[in-house]
């Protein structure tokens, strides 16, 4: 088998999953890059680690190997090594072996680790969930439709923290915790979202008074930011289901939902 045709075999497997080969290396991928985030969250447990380190180590080192193996397979065999190099998943693949071995060569670096999570994120390229796709698009389009409009919300709401949390600072003062301008800040955002760690809370009358306020104007406010994303998925899906009846005859694709003949050319719409 000569060069070119080892590469198309191997790029068959790899990189597509409509042949019954490729089929089984995704399966086989996608259970060793959960076996491989399930290695590292319980290295993370102290107990675990201090009883099956070194076969958790060991385990961890030959996945790791593997994975070194399929990056080195897909940069062989890639058309454009240097594009799939720098490519999102390319990065992805790198950053999920290298923590390990810069581990090997600089001591205390095994926070490092955690990176590899990342892996989990070719489980959706793994898995082609392509039936997922319109719908994925379909947030997006409205997350980013809404950008300036949670956006403008976003420095009201940091606008109103600052000015309660220096009102509370003003109020409360050092001696009921609130020992600066960002630690009232903290407070005011945390009691604003309706989080409330406790950790500082109000003495005086006044204070108290303004953190009801606060509490009950937080649960207002958490309806905003949903009621905007979610008129913009309601226009998302109109516009997504107008595209999708173009005129098979001009191809004009902006039509309602219960059109029947094109608003171009007067075609009926298939």
């Amino acid at each position: 088998m000569d060069n070119q045709r080892l590469k198309k075999s191997l790029y068959e497997i790899i990189f597509e999953a409509d042949t019954p080969a490729g089929k089984r290396f995704d399966v086989l991928l996608f259970i060793a890059i959960m076996v491989s985030v399930l290695f590292t969250m319980l290295m993370s447990v102290h107990s675990i680690r201090a009883s099956y380190g070194t076969l958790l180590w060991i385990s961890n080192a030959l996945l790791t190997l593997l994975f070194t193996v399929e990056y080195g397979l897909r940069l062989y065999c890639a058309p454009k090594p240097v594009r799939y190099a720098r490519s999102f998943f390319g990065v992805v693949d790198l950053l999920a072996v290298l923590p390990f071995y810069i581990g090997l060569f600089i001591p205390g670096t095994r926070f490092l680790d955690v990176v590899k999570v990342l892996r989990m994120l070719r489980i959706f390229r793994v898995l082609k969930m392509a039936q997922y796709v319109g719908e994925a698009d379909l947030l997006m389009n409205a997350l980013i439709a809404s950008r300036r409009k949670i956006g403008i919300f976003v420095v009201a709401i940091l606008t109103v923290v600052v000015i309660v949390g220096s009102l509370m600072y003003v109020i409360e003062g050092e001696a009921n915790g609130f020992t600066s301008i960002p630690r009232s800040v903290y407070w005011a955002i945390v009691t604003l979202t309706t989080v409330g760690y406790g950790d500082i809370s109000p003495q005086t009358n006044i204070g108290q008074a303004l953190a009801a306020c606060i509490m009950i104007m937080g649960y207002s406010i958490i309806a905003v930011p949903t009621g905007i994303i979610t008129a913009e998925l309601g226009l998302s899906a109109a516009r997504q289901k107008k595209n999708a009846r173009s005129c098979n005859a001009c191809g004009y694709a902006e039509h309602d939902s219960d059109a029947e003949f094109c608003k171009q050319c007067g075609t009926l719409l298939s």
